[in-house]
């Protein structure tokens, strides 16, 4: 089929040539005639690009192409990090012989690619000739699209529902467990998390735990995963034995009231019992939501009572209006595709995720009757078998089939991740750009187009949203497991996008040889017994790790990757703890992603700043503070830095050689700094910035002598801020400056432990463009706090940990208000009724209040109910309450 890699490794090549034209002068002319050469082909990539290339000679044509930029860009890669250390030779480099014959072998090695690529076209001409004239590829100023809303209705399984629900509340007082089976793409987990999200169920149980299971679960990081539910600092349980983690998580479960466990995708009996050690039977009427897709798992569940609920298909209505809502939304289907669309839905034979993959390919379609009957000529009906799953597949292939390449790229990388993976969407979206699948297009950011490509993929039923952020933004995503597998049988075998290293019964480390073919190595589990067989391969660009558990990476094996994969570009292992730096590290100049943890490293050495292509930098640690002496400020195309500690920047210095100070333009996550670091020359180097994150103590910060915040004023593009004060001292007798001082864009605020008055929430109040406001961990202190008003644009509002008593406020002082968020405000009395007079009001959530708040948010919910019933709101209401019994 057509390669989805092969245009971006000519964009990525014409990137290269310009970030290092400086290194590359001795080849610099071959390499750009090179290009030149290579800019022939691109229409016929963007075509082969459009759909699977059955032609076995166009098959044959890209393997070509791509054979001839990868060895192009091997060449000139290799060329950039010899170049590097010549250059860093000093003198010395005058009388370097070697690097001036390095230079005339790779100008050779480019030219005999040239010679290649001449052949190629040559005895290809008519092939290229043929498809270049169907590329009718519309360019255009790229805007952004609106982001993806989903419905939270599910077609077809109200009634379904409410049996699992009656089960699940019903029956005996001991632990039970009720199995839910059906064939792969019937629904089980929408199902599944329809119920988990259920208020009756929220109501009942004080304990909700969901865990992806999988056909390759590993017990000990299933109960890792249980356990960080319940705390998240999970160090301590590492070293423990499987069976003592099972007792671990029974004395949590023990000590609260119900629990009910989702125990998604069971694939064997064996599976059930191995996990149901770590379920206490209590008498409290504990209940286990199982799905499966064998019913030999429900019906050899000794817990199991009754008869599985075994999931119907959909009526041929239901399928419709499933199809319907998932291309149009909330709109009607025009008349005239009606008839196309309903035999579509018909052929999918009531198979829901059938439906949702075929209604990604007709968003992708024009809306045309003419349109419409191709995609239902193409969906046979022998496509869709009850009796054969996997021939789903060929539908998901018609869904990929009408993405661009940059999505069909997108998409097949998020097979990368384990299976049942939350994936953040802030790392998926750095790490597309890392990898080169987002180009610049018209005014729009990196960051600004991949988040684009999320929503498009979602808003094509291929990706699915887990989470979401308190102000609707996408939190995690994650595959349907076929969907999962497409993306990694798609994305191994075909296209070799990545592959994925396994140690197994039947499975081993790849060899030398083996190695030497891969570009991008997915390894989740025994990552510690591969890098010990030494691997090395000099193509392999990304090395990624997701793992639960953290690993020691031993000390003398520290220089393996940086030996073994010179050319790495991601080097994702936030899962691997390393106790220090090699020097071979300092030479991997190709990186742009970077994400690491450490208990003991203190300081990032200066030679962090030589490697000039990092665009994300990740720092996890344990401690409490992190010397950054990397020069970040000569860093161009840093982008994003993270840590979880107070990291101490460098002074930024103006070089000799110039006298404007160096100015880092791509900057825009700083998170989380020290209060030390918010200087006027750290912020003047900074004018993109726009997350801020700052953690110490918070009161050098406020001190108006000294008015380090007046200097976050001139972050003229900041939106984000966040105020963690990390002093042994409370934050008694704080003060907040005038609004004045604030970011004039700054859209979400966080303040942590900050100890201020509520009297100060009027300061807040004027900063006309905040949406976001969250206070936790005692941000603001105080038994009374009266509403004054302001708050023009305020959408969410998050309140964690108060002793706040008496609130008063009412719909003026909230104009705009959509979710309310109180996590332990264990002493408030009631929740300002005033609050259900703000017409869009649609969402409170309450954790561990007291039970005259909950009776008044219940007042609450009950006003903005009787409005919707009355016509005069239609935004609807949800009420969450934990635990249920306030």
């Amino acid at each position: 089929m057509a390669n989805v890699a092969v245009e971006f490794l000519v964009q990525n090549l014409m990137q290269l040539l310009r970030d290092n034209a400086e290194l590359i002068i001795g080849v610099k002319d071959s390499a750009e005639s090179l290009l030149q050469d290579l800019n022939d082909f691109n229409a016929f990539l963007k075509q082969a690009a459009k759909s699977r290339i059955e032609n076995d000679v166009h098959k044959e044509l890209v393997k070509k192409i791509k054979t001839m930029v990868n060895s192009a860009e091997d060449a000139i890669d290799k060329f950039v990090i010899e170049a590097k250390l010549h250059k860093d030779k000093g003198v010395g480099r005058f009388v370097d012989v070697k690097h001036y014959k390095r230079v005339y072998d790779v100008a050779a090695e480019i030219k005999g690619i040239r010679e290649k690529v001449k052949e190629i076209r040559q005895n290809n001409a008519l092939d290229l000739q043929a498809l270049q004239d169907e590329d009718q590829s519309a360019k255009g100023v790229e805007e952004r699209k609106p982001p993806v809303v989903e419905e939270d209705d599910v077609v077809g399984f109200e009634e379904e529902a409410d049996k699992v629900i009656n089960r699940l509340l019903g029956g005996l007082s001991g632990l039970e467990v009720v199995p839910v089976v059906g064939m792969p793409g019937l629904g089980k987990t929408t199902l599944a998390n329809k119920i988990y999200k259920h208020p009756d169920i929220g109501y009942q149980f004080f304990t909700r735990i969901w865990v992806y299971v999988s056909q390759s679960y590993r017990r000990r990081e299933l109960f890792l995963n249980i356990i960080s539910k319940f705390t998240r600092n999970t160090k301590q349980y590492h070293d423990m034995c499987e069976e003592d983690l099972a007792d671990e998580i029974q004395d949590f479960l023990g000590k609260g009231g119900k629990y009910l466990i989702v125990l998604d995708d069971v694939w064997s009996p064996d599976a059930w019992e191995h996990i149901k050690i770590a379920f206490p039977n209590n008498n409290k009427s504990n209940r286990i939501l199982l799905t499966t897709r064998d019913s030999k798992v429900a019906k050899q569940c000794k817990q199991c009572i009754g008869i599985p609920h075994d999931l119907k298909f959909l009526t041929e209505d239901e399928s419709w209006i499933l199809l319907e809502k998932k291309v149009f939304h909330k709109d009607k289907c025009p008349p005239e595709l009606e008839l196309s669309g309903k035999s579509i839905a018909k052929k999918c034979n009531g198979l829901p995720l059938a439906i949702v993959v075929i209604a990604g390919a007709l968003i992708g379609k024009g809306k045309t009757s003419r349109e419409w009957k191709q995609v239902d000529e193409s969906v046979g009906e022998h496509l869709i078998n009850k009796d054969q799953p996997e021939n789903c597949n060929k539908l998901v292939q018609l869904s990929y089939d009408r993405l661009s390449y940059d999505l069909k790229a997108c998409f097949l990388y998020c097979g990368a991740f384990p299976g049942g993976f939350e994936i953040p969407a802030w790392k998926l979206i750095r790490l597309w750009i890392a990898e080169g699948f987002i180009q610049y297009k018209g005014h729009l950011s990196l960051e600004c187009k991949a988040e684009d490509n999320l929503n498009d993929l979602i808003n094509r039923n291929l990706v699915m949203v887990m989470q979401r952020t308190s102000d609707g933004q996408i939190k995690t995503c994650r595959l349907h497991d076929m969907l999962h597998e497409f993306c990694r049988q798609e994305a191994m075998k075909e296209e070799n996008l990545f592959q994925e290293i396994k140690l197994g019964a039947e499975q081993y480390f790849p060899g030398k040889r083996e190695l030497a073919t891969y570009r991008r190595l997915c390894i989740h589990s025994s990552v510690l017994e591969f890098i010990s067989t030494k691997p090395s391969g000099e193509h392999v660009r990304s090395f990624l790790s997701f793992s639960l558990k953290k690993v020691e990476m031993p000390s003398v094996d520290i220089p393996t990757i940086p030996k073994g994969f010179p050319l790495l570009r991601v080097f994702d292992v936030e899962s691997i703890n390393f106790s220090r730096f090699s020097k071979e590290f300092f030479q991997l100049y190709h990186l742009r992603y970077i994400a690491f943890s450490s208990d003991t490293i203190k300081i990032i050495p200066k030679h962090i700043g030589e490697l000039w292509n990092i665009q994300t930098l990740i720092i996890n640690t344990q401690q409490h503070s992190l010397d950054i002496q990397a020069n970040i400020w000569n860093m161009a195309r840093l982008r994003h830095l993270h840590t979880n500690s107070s990291a101490k920047l460098p002074v930024p210095v103006t070089p000799r050689s110039s006298k404007v100070p160096l100015v880092n333009q791509s900057l825009q996550t700083l998170s989380t700094i020290a209060p030390e670091s918010c200087t006027e020359e750290v912020f003047a180097r900074t004018p993109n910035l726009k997350k801020l994150g700052i953690r110490g103590k918070v009161a050098v910060l406020l001190e108006p002598n000294k008015s380090l915040l007046k200097n976050v004023k001139k972050l003229e593009s900041l939106e984000n801020l966040k105020l963690i004060n990390d002093s042994s001292q409370t934050g008694k007798g704080l003060r907040l400056p005038p609004s004045y001082i604030f970011p004039t864009k700054l859209r979400k605020l966080s303040l942590v432990d900050t100890w201020l008055e509520w009297n100060d929430m009027s300061i807040l109040g004027q900063m006309e463009h905040l949406e976001v406001l969250k206070l936790k961990e005692n941000g603001f202190m105080g038994e009374c706090w009266e509403s004054v008003g302001g708050f023009c644009s305020l959408l969410v509002l998050w309140i964690e940990r108060t002793d706040l008593v008496s609130w008063k406020a009412s719909a003026d002082h909230f104009p705009r208000l959509k979710h309310l968020v109180l996590i332990c405000c264990d002493k408030i009395k009631e929740i300002p009724i005033g609050l259900a007079d703000i017409h869009s009001f649609q969402v409170m959530e309450l954790q561990n209040s007291t039970k005259t708040a909950a009776i008044s948010a219940r007042e609450i919910r009950d006003k903005k109910d009787k409005q919707t019933q009355e016509g005069t709101n239609n935004n609807g209401f949800k009420l969450s309450i934990f635990p249920p019994d306030l």
